[in-house]
């Protein structure tokens, strides 16, 4: 009796840890938390309607790279035949529309942005088209010609030479170097076999780990010089925000390579701005910031506090770059909440390509942290609607600065971005306005470099990642789309928010195969063994996770994490 006792004790401690395929979750749902900013932002942005991002994001890539082009200020783009860096040929888009700084026939048509080409790149392979073999071309490739080799600075620099600087930042401007190297990190891990990539890859985070080090317990430098190791200050404020870029490329080499010492370095860099006593949010990388401490958090068991760098990306707090954050507001009828840019600047000024920026960190962060799932889904309803506020053709020509010119845009090319007052005394009194401040860049400029070329051509990462549903202002978020270096694999991961006061069902496609359903905030399965088209209810003014695991997957939970078979699906199971 008593060793059929303890083999029986012995059965059932093995049935508790062993995989289970019919699973019932126990763990409570998820309380979500606020960022004050985001409940600011009206449920219902008016006026409202859905933009096809994608397919904007199709046709900017259509119209972009399309070397026939005809007409005042076309094509957009050029061959660079100059060999810098690397000996072959690479191309170049307009930072504006007709930027008189720019073209094939300027400064042997070197003078041209890595922050467009690399955006237009990433946004339309988000968007689904593989740039490594267009048209005969591998656009993809030709971006090594960013990383400057030849000035020994050995990173992705905003220009593949420095004789070619014409603004933009170009060695003193620290953002523009650091956000550079993420966006180029990115594509890289989308195309992993390009050729010579894991080279520059590797020296990158080889630069990065050891300005780290130098750079030490402070951050607060204009910019680095990478060929001497030295940082350094100018009339530009200090960007202490960009230790968030650094630990993105850091961590994600140290997920590549495998590396401790990048691991150790990223640890660095986010430690530095989380002990920050002030927002020294900048431009663009306190939300990555937010997304690498996510993920530490559950992948190496750091305990950042995750709000800090929400709170600095969104509340308008910021110092070094008085009021930068995100907008929260209603001009003349429109509700502007969700654009990121200045929230004091003449009132206000949201920017097109910052807004955009800000879906990458923000959609692949509630795969680690689904605490804030419903901020981030009110946030992306609204900075999705007032986004389209810089299209020419989805705003009123009373409330923009060159309606007259807007056909050459065909809807794809955006003004810059949405001021509450004009910067230009014609259009005082005029709110919202959507204008470019490329007129001001340089003498000579014509009107039309209202049109923002360079910020348009980001579009693919709302493109990437959005979709709409049957239920009007019910937004489906890829939640996968930007998840750049997983440690794992990860199955499909989807964000919807319900703006609505009572409860509503959504038509979702799960694919051909059957799938569990798994909502990682309310901790249940909402549907087993689906397929196709199917009805998902949600609770009124609340946020679900889905997950789509294929059915039949066993379930364990292991440290904390639920896991279905060897894949993690929801990291704070445990805890």
């Amino acid at each position: 009796m008593k060793k059929l006792h303890f083999f029986g004790l012995f059965l059932v401690l093995l049935s508790a840890c062993a995989p289970q395929t019919s699973f019932t979750p126990t763990a409570s749902p998820v309380t979500q938390r606020r960022i004050p900013r985001v409940d600011k932002m009206p449920n219902h942005p008016k006026p409202y309607a859905f933009k096809d991002w994608k397919q904007t994001a199709l046709d900017f890539d259509r119209y972009a790279f399309d070397f026939s082009q005809k007409g005042e200020f076309l094509p957009l783009i050029w061959w660079d035949k100059t060999g810098r860096n690397f000996p072959e040929t690479t191309f170049g888009i307009y930072t504006a529309l007709g930027d008189v700084r720019m073209g094939a026939a300027v400064n042997n048509g070197e003078n041209h942005e890595a922050l467009g080409a690399l955006g237009a790149v990433l946004g339309a392979t988000l968007a689904g088209i593989d740039k490594s073999k267009q048209d005969g071309h591998n656009y993809v490739g030709m971006l090594r010609n960013y990383f400057n080799r030849d000035n020994g600075w050995n990173v992705i620099m905003n220009f593949t030479n420095k004789g070619a600087h014409i603004g933009g930042g170009y060695g003193n401007d620290f953002w523009y170097e650091v956000h550079n190297n993420v966006l180029f990190y990115s594509v890289a891990d989308l195309y992993p076999n390009e050729k010579g990539f894991e080279d520059i890859q590797r020296t990158i985070a080889e630069q990065f780990y050891r300005s780290d080090s130098i750079m030490g317990n402070s951050y607060s430098y204009s910019f680095f010089d990478f060929k001497n190791m030295q940082p350094g200050k100018n009339h530009i404020p200090t960007q202490e925000d960009v230790a968030g870029g650094y630990a993105f490329v850091l961590y994600s080499a140290w997920v590549k390579f495998g590396d401790e010492k990048y691991l150790r370095a990223a640890k660095n860099a986010l430690d530095v701005l989380y002990n920050q006593k002030e927002n020294r949010f900048y431009e663009a990388m306190m939300p990555i910031a937010a997304y690498v401490a996510a993920r530490m958090n559950v992948e190496v068991g750091t305990n950042y506090e995750v709000q800090r760098f929400l709170d600095w990306t969104f509340d308008g707090t910021a110092v070094g770059r008085e009021g930068w954050g995100v907008l929260a507001d209603n001009w003349g009828g429109y509700d502007v909440s969700g654009l990121a840019g200045s929230t004091v600047h003449n009132g206000g000024y949201g920017f097109l390509m910052n807004t955009f920026d800000l879906m990458v960190p923000l959609s692949a962060m509630v795969r680690y942290d689904q605490r804030y799932a419903r901020a981030v889904g009110k946030w992306a309803l609204n900075a999705s609607n007032a986004a389209r506020f810089c299209y020419p053709y989805d705003m009123p020509d009373s409330l923009q600065a060159i309606p007259q010119h807007k056909a050459v845009t065909k809807n794809v090319i955006a003004y810059e971005g949405v001021i509450k007052e004009s910067i230009y005394p014609q259009f005082k009194g005029i709110t919202p306005f959507a204008q470019g401040d490329g007129p001001l860049w340089h003498e000579g400029m014509p009107q039309q470099t209202m049109f923002s070329v360079y910020g348009s051509g980001h579009v693919g990462f709302f493109g990437g990642t959005i979709q709409s549903t049957d239920v009007p202002e019910i937004l489906q978020i890829d939640c996968r789309a930007t998840d750049f270096y997983k440690k794992q694999q990860a199955y499909p991961t989807y964000l919807l928010y319900n703006p609505h006061q009572v409860g509503k069902s959504v038509s979702i496609n799960m694919g051909t195969k059957k799938v569990d359903v798994y909502d990682t905030v309310n901790r249940r399965f909402v549907r087993r063994g689906v397929r196709g088209n199917i009805q998902i209810s949600l609770l009124p003014d609340a946020a679900s996770v889905l997950v789509l695991i294929p059915s039949g997957t066993p379930f364990s939970v292991t440290n904390g994490v639920l896991l279905a078979g060897k894949v993690p699906v929801d990291y704070g199971y445990g805890r």
